[in-house]
C-alpha cells in the first residue's frame, strides 16, 4: 500500500496535491489549491464588486456637478471657481470612464478566454478611475469651501482632503503591501 502524497511540493520540489503545476504562477496570489482560472474568476468576482461600490459613488458626485450650472447661484461663481467646476466635471467624468470600463471590457471580451488580460487591465482602470475620484471630490470640496467661506479654511480643508484620500486609498494600502511581501 502506498501512503498519499503530501499536499504541497515534496522534496524535489514536485507539486503536490494542492494544485501547484495546475496552471499556477509561484508569482501570482492565489489561495491553496486554486487554479489559475479560479483565481482569475475570483480575482474578477472581487474587482466587479469594489467597482460597484466606487462607481456608485462617483455617479452621485458626477450627478451633482451636472446640475450644478443650471441652479441660479452658480452665476456668482468667480472666473477661477468656474474653471475649478470645469476641472471637477471632467475628472468626475474621467472616474466614471474609468471605472465602468472593466464592465464594457468584459462584455467585449465574454468567453474569449481573456480573463487574465482583463482583469489585470481592469484592474489598472480601477487604480487609475480612483485616483480621479479622489481628485474629483478634492477639487468639488474645494469649490465649495471657496465659495463659502475665505482665508485659509479654502486652503487647508482641501488639502486635508486630498491628503486623507492620498494615504488612506494608495500610502497606506501599498506601505502594507510592501512589508506583507518583501522583497
Amino acid at each position: 500500500m502506498t501512503s498519499p502524497r503530501p499536499a504541497g511540493p515534496d522534496a524535489a520540489g514536485r507539486p503536490g496535491e494542492n494544485g501547484a503545476g495546475r496552471g499556477d504562477r509561484p508569482d501570482a496570489a492565489g489561495r491553496p489549491g486554486e487554479t489559475a482560472a479560479e483565481r482569475d474568476d475570483r480575482n474578477l468576482i472581487e474587482l466587479l464588486q469594489e467597482l460597484r461600490v466606487a462607481g456608485l459613488g462617483v455617479q452621485v458626485l458626477f450627478g451633482f456637478l451636472l446640475s450644478l450650472p443650471f441652479t441660479t447661484r452658480f452665476v456668482r461663481l468667480s472666473h477661477p471657481q468656474r474653471e475649478l467646476y470645469v476641472a471637477s466635471l471632467v475628472l468626475a467624468a474621467v472616474s466614471t470612464a474609468l471605472l465602468m470600463a472593466p464592465v464594457a471590457y468584459h462584455r467585449l471580451v465574454f468567453r474569449r478566454h481573456e480573463k487574465e488580460r482583463l482583469v489585470r487591465a481592469a484592474n489598472v482602470m480601477a487604480i487609475l478611475g480612483l485616483a480621479a475620484v479622489g481628485l474629483a471630490i478634492s477639487a468639488a470640496v474645494l469649490l465649495v469651501v471657496s465659495y463659502v467661506d475665505q482665508g485659509p479654511p479654502v486652503v487647508i480643508i482641501p488639502v486635508f482632503i486630498a491628503c486623507l484620500f492620498a494615504l488612506l486609498w494608495f500610502a497606506l494600502p501599498l506601505v502594507r503591501r510592501e512589508s506583507r511581501f518583501p522583497r
